[in-house]
């Protein structure tokens, strides 16, 4: 019996039977990753709703092209692999047609409500920054980032997603790191120095 990592913590593990249909199958992996995946989709476009078309389209796909599958433990790879696609298609039209907004910022991550109107306004705002530092990002940086931190991905699975070697991986996310910074005001290595001496 095959098993499907979960991306998201708490959520079982959907065993996937050999002997299953590939209806079946697919639909285990969408309850099991679907939500990942729609929330990396936000992340890259900024669209609920156009995220949401992304990952349908990718298990749509999936289930299509499951005969040609090597194993049904490369489905999470195919998966992740079509959604960074699917933004990418989507990043490029949506560049050719309209200027990208920021109206889907406060959609991106839900949790627990913090203790008061003033921490949730400052975290409000710490989160709305971050997410637009993220998307001035060039795309390589951004989906390394993203992959990288966000899913929690290690350099290995980022790479087989970006389809690009480690070494890219680690130099995109290490510069996005620093843009970011940049970006967000931090003081660099070099404002440090003068600093200290």
């Amino acid at each position: 019996m095959n098993h499907v990592d979960t991306e998201d913590p708490g959520v079982a593990s959907a065993p996937l039977r050999v002997s299953a249909s590939p209806a079946q199958q697919v639909t285990a992996l969408y309850q099991a990753h679907a939500l990942s995946l729609a929330r990396l989709a936000l992340v890259m476009l900024g669209d609920a709703a156009a995220a949401e078309d992304v990952v349908q389209d990718a298990f749509l796909g999936l289930y299509r092209r499951w005969d040609r599958l090597a194993a049904p433990s490369a489905a999470q790879a195919y998966l992740r692999t079509s959604v960074l696609n699917g933004c990418r298609t989507a990043l490029r039209r949506r560049s050719r047609h309209r200027t990208f907004t920021d109206d889907a910022d406060d959609a991106v991550f839900t949790g627990p409500a913090l203790e008061s109107a003033e921490a949730t306004v400052v975290h409000g705002e710490e989160h709305r920054a971050v997410l637009a530092a993220i998307r001035r990002l060039p795309a390589r940086q951004r989906e390394a980032l993203v992959l990288r931190y966000y899913l929690d991905l290690t350099e290995e699975q980022t790479a087989e997603a970006m389809r690009v070697s480690r070494g890219t991986v680690k130099s995109a996310t290490s510069r996005a790191i620093t843009a970011v910074g940049r970006m967000l005001g931090a003081p660099t290595n070099r404002n440090r120095s003068r600093e200290d001496s």
